[in-house]
């Protein structure tokens, strides 16, 4: 089963679990982060993720998919390139966006949502 951090602000993607199902039953909105351990831009967007998901007070959640582990998954979800990001609530996706963003334009298209 996925494991919340500390805050209780992130899941973290256990090996051999499912996702998707997290994804699809989570009453929250889940801020899915596809990337990869040698991804610099994904290592950059890291602590202004952090940074905003705190500043809108733990009412959205995160959870980190590395593509190189689970490529089956960012094929299900059609995504080509990382960082690439996808906003979801019970199942349904409610944005996405790829690449780098500035802290103030990711908290403006998340804060839509909380």
């Amino acid at each position: 089963m996925p494991t919340l951090d500390s805050k209780g602000s992130a899941f973290l993607l256990m090996a051999k679990k499912n996702p998707k199902e997290l994804i699809q039953k989570s009453q929250d909105a889940v801020l899915v982060d596809f990337y990869a351990d040698w991804c610099g831009p994904c290592q950059t967007m890291d602590p202004i993720i952090a940074e905003v998901l705190d500043e809108l007070g733990g009412k959205i959640k995160l959870l980190k998919i590395n593509v190189d582990k689970h490529p089956q998954l960012a094929q299900q979800f059609a995504v080509r390139s990382i960082p690439h990001y996808a906003l979801f609530k019970r199942g349904k996706i409610l944005w996405r966006k790829g690449g780098i963003m500035t802290k103030k334009d990711l908290h403006q298209s998340l804060k839509a949502f909380c």
